[in-house]
């Protein structure tokens, strides 16, 4: 069990009134526990809170007028951590899955698994399936696309990544999670702040496959340890899980979301 605090802050420059929706909240859920939080605005803004009943994603939205404005959230948390491995976890049949994971069995905005079924097939189709198949998806991943900031855009899809053959962890884990579904193995995004040393503080994205005894974390780019991430969002792709999506003429001028032991 690990305890975290949490130091968020974003900077936006309002030109006109605008409706602000923010993902940025610690997730609370089985092996997460929110210790302590506060979400302040500057200047200071009315906030309406909603959670996802599914899968319990925090959403915080405010309106704001013109002029700078800036957030600033912190947070506590504790963390049981996730196993460093499931080696011996083997895949679900279609037909025995819960109901409700089978949304993420399906093609989504960025990750088109329909596009990339005959790749997967040929590259992973003979593995044996389980685990150790989810784990060779993500080391063919760190093999074959470069990690590097500003090579992508927050349009970028599964599709666009294989082929530019450069990515951040937002697109390690969409092209991660569209080779599981082509697979037949369901798969679904996650964000969350991460503990590592390079690249600079940024939001940190991994992704989960459904497998015997539920839902197992793991993490393409090799940057974080499991047990080092703290989870904010989950959904089928990054357009479920934005940390701000914003109605109005906008444009962010400082972003740094830090994590540390507490």
């Amino acid at each position: 069990m690990k305890t975290f605090d949490i130091h968020c802050e974003l900077g936006y420059e309002v030109s006109g009134p605008s409706t602000f929706l923010l993902n940025v909240e610690a997730a609370i859920t089985p092996g997460q526990r929110l210790l302590h939080e506060s979400l302040v605005t500057d200047p200071p803004l009315a906030c309406e809170r909603y959670t996802d009943p599914i899968v319990k994603n925090r959403f915080v939205r405010f309106n704001a007028d013109t002029g700078p404005l800036r957030m600033n959230y912190r947070a506590t948390v504790e963390v049981d951590g996730a196993a460093e491995g499931v080696p011996d976890a083997a895949e679900v049949p279609v037909g025995e899955l819960p109901l409700e994971v089978l949304r993420f069995i399906m093609p989504s905005r960025y990750c088109e698994s329909d596009a990339l079924m005959r790749m997967a097939v040929l590259e992973f189709g003979s593995m044996p399936p389980g685990s150790q198949r989810v784990e060779a998806i993500c080391q063919w991943i760190r093999d074959h696309i470069k990690y590097e900031i500003g090579t992508t855009q927050g349009t970028n899809s599964a599709f666009d990544t294989v082929t530019g053959r450069a990515g951040v962890c937002r697109d390690f884990a969409h092209l991660a999670i569209a080779f599981c579904r082509a697979l037949n193995i369901p798969a679904r995004f996650v964000t969350g702040y991460a503990t590592f040393a390079d690249p600079p503080p940024d939001f940190h994205a991994v992704f989960e496959a459904y497998l015997t005894g539920g839902w197992h974390l793991f993490d393409p780019t090799g940057l974080a340890a499991r047990s080092d991430q703290v989870r904010i969002g989950t959904g089928r792709d990054a357009a479920d899980v934005a940390f701000a999506t914003i109605f109005g003429p906008v444009r962010m001028t400082y972003m740094c979301p830090l994590i540390g032991p507490h």
